[in-house]
């Protein structure tokens, strides 16, 4: 059974990768002529993301890249920006 949601209801959910990653938590979303467009995930202490990007407060998450929505936010691994570890000990 399909189950509707207010979008306010989503602020401030967790979000998720599919591979079971801590990403974010969810600040706004974004629409475009009554649809859904994206997310605007924040970047938060222990996050996946905050490892990634460092210093910036968050990402854009396009809406065909979420995979479910419920307590928490689960979207596609192709969502999270590219990143290596070896890189960073490099620099």
């Amino acid at each position: 059974m399909l189950r509707m949601k207010r979008i306010t209801e989503s602020y401030d959910m967790k979000v998720f990768t599919d591979s079971g990653e801590y990403f974010g938590d969810v600040e706004e979303c974004i629409l475009a002529t009554n649809k859904v467009f994206g997310w605007r995930v924040k970047s938060t202490k222990n996050s996946f993301l905050n490892k990634i990007l460092g210093s910036a407060k968050g990402v854009i998450v396009p809406h065909q890249l979420v995979k479910s929505i419920g307590d928490i936010m689960i979207i596609s691994k192709s969502a999270v920006p590219s990143y290596n570890p070896e890189e960073e000990m490099d620099e």
